[in-house]
């Protein structure tokens, strides 16, 4: 009986188990979908068939806001494995973050929770509550469910329809009751298909807006690419003013509205710059001039004051105590400006703090929330002129703005009030980087000397790399640098600048010994003169987003080369030149007396190639990739 009634039970276990699977399992019709879905996503292994995200106001102490999520995942690969994450704050909380299968049972998956670290954020307190989430097979879903509350309003600013993964249908519904006010932006709808209603619920006295957008590809992953504001439809939300017992209260109306809540903040801070005295006064005791004292004092901080970008609660908005980081010797980039004011006002400058949007961002100033903006400097008010001082970008030179700020709209302090200024552009030349070099041919290797120079962007960006380096791997770093780790490329008996000036052109010199591009067959020879063939290597054939440099080129390369005696020019490579509004390529080869000059000059005047671009970019990289494995040809004379 014993052994009848364990068989019993194993058949009933299995039944359970096998009727489990059948409601978990793909039907044939999932299948299908996930094969005919796969046709069209190639490179996708996930989609979301149908998105819904709902939300919803509420107050209690101020406007709070729920903001609920609904997501059906199907699997259009053999299996896949994804990590599906939600960020939040001590502004915010998740209420539910879950996986569920398709007969609606919890899938089980283990839930983390973690800090997340990014140099980008303007508050950076966030944490990541993420779970792996694997697929067995083509076909298979998951139903998955967020709720995010967040505390207060002005910290709930946007909804974008794109996701991760390409999306079949995203419907987001923003109920408003009747005592809030809310100002629905609309960004980068052209081009897309989005329905969007609007209607008045009597019983709930509310207004409920509804927006659609059917088939939506996944956020391209390029890398060096402008923000998702500037590309992707959303939608920014804006709490203007509430009413509540016949009394209506502001929240962000205008910009002076966001400015007097920033001010609020700073004024909250409990500063006591006399803690600063002492440096301030050491800084400044041997400086001729007011630049030199403002020199050493923005220099210091770049210097000895670690950018640690994380915070927590008010602090991602507002600045630490100037004291704070000073004791410290860390800062986000709200501290770092904070101390770089207080410094300057301690050595007798009018210096303010400045909130500044990027140029990931896509807004300016004539939005009041606080999505216009993550970062903050200083600005130095000096003869008539503002000075943009940037404590985060270590070596840049008082007057030179790092690009990722020029052009960008900036918020200045101004007691009561506040100014709206633009960072200045510079052009492409401000980053100058030039090498001359001189060769010649013995045996199969090139030997000579080469000479550079760099300005601007191009010189901060080689001293804050340089000076990162470890005082005993210097030496070597330097030499990687120059060969780009080309074991045919020797470089000995280098020459440069002091390696610690951030206002002098930086200048290099070495010797240089490169190896099999030297080649002799019969009576002739050949010779490849090209050893750095820059932008080979950087085509945008795949690429769905602008490229972005990380600031504006303008590269000059002049080689030399003696002819050896005994040989004459009987071919030299073609030239190539390539002019538009973006950038410009000029390549030539030419016989001057017994040597050939080899010259080179790139810029990208904006820093940036456009979408738009690309075909000409593409067909530019593909002319010179042709040159750059071309060779000059000599014949016995």
């Amino acid at each position: 009986m014993k052994r009848i009634h364990f068989t019993i039970i194993l058949l009933v276990t299995a039944l359970q188990f096998v009727t489990a699977q059948k409601n978990i399992d793909p039907t044939p019709e999932d299948i299908a979908l996930a094969k005919k879905l796969r046709d069209k996503y190639t490179k996708d292994d996930v989609v979301i068939l149908n998105g819904s995200e709902k939300v919803t106001f509420d107050f209690k102490d101020n406007v709070t806001v729920k903001h609920s999520i609904e997501e059906k995942m199907m699997n259009i690969n053999h299996r896949a494995d994804i990590q599906k994450y939600e960020f939040y704050d001590s502004e915010s909380e998740l209420e539910d973050f879950k996986i569920k299968y398709r007969n609606d049972k919890a899938a089980g998956f283990a839930v983390k929770d973690e800090f997340y670290k990014s140099d980008d954020l303007f508050f950076n307190d966030y944490r990541v509550k993420y779970m792996n989430v694997d697929f067995p097979v083509q076909g298979y879903t998951y139903n998955y469910e967020l709720t995010k509350n967040y505390k207060d309003v002005k910290y709930f600013t946007t909804l974008y329809f794109h996701d991760t993964y390409p999306t079949l249908k995203k419907e987001f519904t923003i109920v408003v009751p009747d005592w809030l006010e809310i100002e629905i932006k609309e960004f980068n709808f052209q081009g897309f298909d989005i329905k969007k209603t609007q209607k008045t619920d009597a019983k709930s006295k509310s207004t409920i807006y509804t927006y659609t957008l059917e088939n939506t590809d996944a956020i391209a992953k390029d890398d060096n690419a402008p923000g998702m504001s500037y590309y992707y439809p959303h939608l920014l939300v804006i709490a203007k003013s509430y009413t509540r017992n016949n009394t209506k209260t502001t929240l962000f109306n205008s910009t002076a509205d966001l400015y007097k809540w920033y001010k609020s903040l700073v004024d909250s801070m409990d500063e006591n710059p006399s803690a600063l005295k002492d440096k301030v006064n050491e800084l400044t005791a041997n400086a001729k001039t007011d630049e030199e004292k403002i020199k050493n004092i923005y220099y210091w901080v770049q210097d000895n004051i670690r950018y640690i970008a994380f915070e927590d609660g008010l602090a991602g908005f507002k600045p630490d105590a100037s004291q704070n980081v000073f004791q410290k010797r860390y800062g986000d980039c709200k501290g770092m400006a904070n101390l770089t004011r207080q410094m300057l006002k301690e050595a007798g400058f009018d210096a303010r703090l400045t909130w500044i949007g990027t140029k990931h961002i896509a807004y300016n100033y004539s939005i009041p929330s606080l999505v216009v903006d993550n970062h903050m400097i200083c600005t130095l008010f000096k003869d008539g002129k503002k000075y943009f001082l940037d404590g985060t970008e270590k070596y840049n030179s008082f007057g030179e703005y790092a690009d990722r700020i020029q052009g960008k709209e900036v918020m200045i302090e101004d007691g009561d009030k506040f100014i709206i200024e633009k960072v200045p552009v510079l052009t492409a030349s401000a980053n100058k980087e030039i090498y001359t070099s001189t060769f010649h041919v013995e045996d199969e290797a090139l030997v000579g000397k080469v000479s550079g120079n760099m300005k601007g962007e191009s010189r901060a960006s080689f001293l804050y790399g340089y000076n990162n380096i470890r005082k005993d791997k210097k030496e070597n770093a330097l030499q990687y640098y120059i060969s780009r780790g080309d074991k045919n490329f020797s470089v000995s008996n280098i020459i440069t600048s002091d390696l610690t000036d951030r206002d002098k052109t930086l200048t290099m010199e070495y010797n240089a010994n490169l190896k099999n591009r030297v080649s002799s067959f019969d009576n002739e020879m050949y010779v490849d003169l090209d050893y750095m063939e820059e932008f080979s290597n950087l085509d945008f054939k795949e690429r769905k987003r602008d490229y972005e440099f990380s600031f504006k080129k303008d590269y000059e390369s002049v080689i030399t080369l003696e002819i050896p005696a005994g040989y004459k020019v009987s071919r030299l490579p073609e030239s190539y030149t390539a002019k538009n509004d973006a950038y410009s390529m000029n390549i030539s080869y030419e016989q001057k007396g017994n040597t050939i000059v080899y010259k080179k000059r790139f810029t990208i005047n904006n820093g940036t190639i456009k979408k738009a671009d690309f075909q000409n970019w593409n067909q530019s990289i593909e002319s010179l990739k042709k040159l750059y494995n071309d060779q000059i040809t000599l014949t016995k004379s």
